[in-house]
């Protein structure tokens, strides 16, 4: 069983692909809250539009969208120069790019999941909260937020797995750099390119199914017991 051992630069990728994940997961949570609430709760002029936009990661191949992202946040694109010279932020070619990346490629899958979870909450609780005089952040501090609790856990866990698994934008804006951009599909791909790779890609695979499977577990065992907890008090 020697050959399921990893190899530091395994290790590398596995700890990078893990962070990687989370902080796309954390920096795009806030905003897909917000899109999520717009999408769920309010109707405007360009909805259609809105909603579009936010599910187009999930249509367009992947390495479209990476494309756009380098035309966009490169070091000599408009938004990337600025961030460069104006705070010192680079994502092109580092692994704060691939959080962009599959913070991108993953949002989606939070927001549905968070909009589904308030189109449920029944509006007659926020109602009653607002007559004894409650504003309406409060309401949804106090109220809205405890109910939707579970969503988020599920969308937040369904955006860290489909980041742990992301490779053609990634790929696509940050390259393959070892040890800095090198996630786990990148070190899976470069495997697959190599004679004799085929075990190290074998590995990989194993330990992304793995991290997978437990990312959508945790979210199905949270959920119930948010949801148990909710409906007790």
């Amino acid at each position: 069983m020697e050959w399921l051992a990893l190899s530091p630069d395994e290790w590398n990728a596995v700890r990078l692909s893990l962070r990687v994940s989370f902080w796309a997961t954390i920096a795009s949570l806030p905003l897909g809250i917000l899109v999520a609430y717009v999408l769920a709760r309010r109707e405007f002029w360009g909805k259609s539009l809105l909603n579009g936009i936010v599910h187009l990661p999930l249509i367009l191949p992947p390495v479209v969208t990476g494309y756009v992202l380098l035309l966009t946040f490169g070091r000599r694109a408009p938004v990337g120069s600025f961030l460069d010279s104006a705070f010192g932020i680079v994502f092109s070619f580092r692994w704060t790019g691939a959080a962009l990346a599959c913070g991108v490629m993953a949002f989606p899958l939070m927001v549905r999941a968070i909009r589904l979870s308030i189109e449920a909450v029944d509006r007659k609780l926020e109602a009653a909260a607002g007559t004894l005089g409650a504003s309406p952040a409060w309401v949804f501090a106090t109220i809205t937020l405890p109910l939707i609790l579970p969503g988020i856990i599920a969308g937040m866990i369904l955006a860290f797995a489909k980041a742990m698994g992301e490779f053609g934008a990634t790929i696509t804006f940050v390259s393959n750099i070892p040890g800095e951009t090198q996630t786990l599909p990148s070190a899976i791909y470069t495997f697959t390119q190599v004679p004799g790779g085929e075990f190290g890609a074998l590995r990989l695979t194993l330990v992304s199914v793995v991290i997978a499977m437990v990312a959508l577990i945790a979210s199905e065992v949270m959920a119930r017991r948010l949801n148990r907890q909710i409906a007790i008090e």
